[in-house]
């Protein structure tokens, strides 16, 4: 028998989940450090004067030897990734060369901590918060703060307080559902029925913090001014970076490679992936359907689903954290221990359960990914064509008026190298949700809501961390 992951072993927390125990590290505390340090202090006066591009190109190259622990660590990522993002896209035009002052630094931290050298989930979010009162607790909105921004704007720090407030409340449900993985396998019914009843719970008061997203992000904020600092280098030619990002080393220019990283995403949250693997959920790459053989309980399982882009954010998570995963899904065993107890009604109301509430937190994600990104994506595209044809309009004697470059309906050719669009790669994770459902008439149920038709999905969105994202591509808000 496979023995239950300790999530110790793999820095997950039994308290605060995939954020550390110990609130991040504010500031490095050794002095060597103070050029990265001033510049975060001034980050974003340095980008409206324009001056961050002299600055950072003139630091020294700082050696990473005195780090002192992981906490440090952690820091050094976190700030060389600001940095880095900053210095890409905080002028006019996105530089597609990141100077060795900042390259050489971060390439040795992301490898000592097993990341791509891009602004991840975790440097943005995991290693970003601090509480406001350290006598209280640090698992509410009330009393949690970032560390820093792009922006400087309040809008900024909540949309990251949102995800910050969600993996912290998470944080109790990583060993309730190890121990229901243990209880099942002692045949345990009574406790794994508890375990999941208790799961629903969390899920619906993580479901309530999502939606609270609302009250202090605006859309029109986060969209034109947020998300394009959260951009990779990746599908990006549209925004000028056709080949992707060089990280100049110091070597020889004729040696220097450009790279294509998936931008900063909520789908490289951990606690998500976490939750459909302890409940046997399994995602198939965008637009693959799944077999006649899902269709009824009792049926033959689905085979092994190709690589797909939830998979592929694992590389994108802390490399203990992507591994505890693994582990995890090695010993997972909940959705066969109610299939094969299906006579249970409790045990099979409690896992379907789960799986409604978790397919409700999918269409509350939906939700917003529609307001935040859909829409103003429209929106702008609107506005977009008006200014075209308003000079256009300007324009005398043309011998030839400008062919549309839209395809039939309206809708803007897809760019990058093909994929699906954000709402059917959203949808398809929801519906894929409930497919385990062991009840009937809860598989009835799930499978007419996934068929709502809906306008959303008329709309392609360029890529960020709110975007089209193609599902090869990195960058949206996604919490699937």
């Amino acid at each position: 028998m496979v023995p239950i992951p300790k999530p110790e072993d793999y820095d997950v927390s039994v308290v605060n989940g995939f954020l550390p125990t110990e609130a991040p590290v504010e500031r490095l505390p050794d002095s060597y450090y103070e050029p990265w340090e001033y510049i975060m202090k001034n980050l974003q006066g340095l980008i409206l004067s324009k001056r961050l591009h002299e600055v950072v190109e003139k630091l020294p190259v700082l050696s990473t030897d005195r780090l002192a622990d992981e906490p440090q660590w952690r820091r050094a990522y976190s700030v060389l990734a600001f940095i880095a993002h900053a210095y890409i896209w905080g002028g006019e035009r996105p530089h597609e060369r990141v100077p060795a002052p900042v390259t050489r630094p971060f390439m040795e931290t992301c490898k000592h901590l097993q990341l791509p050298p891009v602004a991840t989930y975790a440097g943005l979010v995991l290693w970003n918060w601090k509480p406001i009162f350290d006598s209280e607790r640090a698992d509410t909105l009330a009393n949690l703060d970032t560390i820093d921004t792009f922006t400087g704007s309040l809008d900024e720090k909540w949309f990251y307080l949102i995800s910050i407030a969600m993996e912290v409340r998470a944080g109790p449900m990583i060993p309730l559902m190890l121990r229901a993985i243990e209880a099942a396998q002692d045949g345990d019914r009574t406790t794994v029925t508890e375990s999941l009843k208790s799961f629903v719970e969390s899920l619906d008061d993580i479901g309530s913090l999502l939606v609270r997203m609302y009250d202090q992000c605006d859309p029109h904020v986060f969209y034109h001014r947020i998300r394009p600092f959260l951009n990779g280098g990746k599908n990006m030619a549209e925004a000028g970076l056709p080949n992707g990002v060089i990280f100049d080393n110091g070597g020889p220019m004729n040696k220097q490679r450009y790279v294509q990283y998936a931008g900063g995403s909520n789908a490289q949250s951990s606690i998500i992936q976490f939750f459909d693997i302890v409940l046997g959920i399994e995602h198939r790459p965008t637009g693959q359907k799944g077999g006649a053989e899902t269709a009824q309980h009792g049926a033959k399982k689905p085979s092994k689903p190709d690589e797909n882009f939830i998979k592929e954010m694992r590389k994108y998570m802390p490399g203990p954290h992507a591994r505890f995963l693994e582990q995890v899904h090695r010993v997972a065993n909940i959705r066969s221990f109610v299939e094969e107890h299906f006579y249970d009604r409790a045990l099979g109301l409690a896992f379907d359960s789960c799986l409604a509430m978790l397919s409700a937190l999918r269409d509350k994600h939906m939700q917003v990914v529609s307001r935040y990104i859909i829409v103003k994506s429209r929106q702008a595209k609107a506005k977009e064509g008006e200014q075209k044809h308003d000079e256009q309009s300007k324009k005398a004697n043309l011998a030839h008026r400008p062919k549309p470059t839209s395809t039939e309906g309206g809708k803007k050719e897809p760019t990058g190298t093909g994929g699906t669009s954000l709402i059917q790669f959203l949808r398809q994770a929801r519906d894929e949700t409930g497919e385990p459902a062991v009840d009937a008439w809860t598989r009835r149920l799930l499978n007419k809501k996934s068929g709502r038709g809906g306008s959303e999905g008329e709309c392609e969105v360029k890529p960020g961390l709110a975007d089209v994202w193609k599902v090869d591509i990195g960058g949206g808000l996604c919490l699937t």
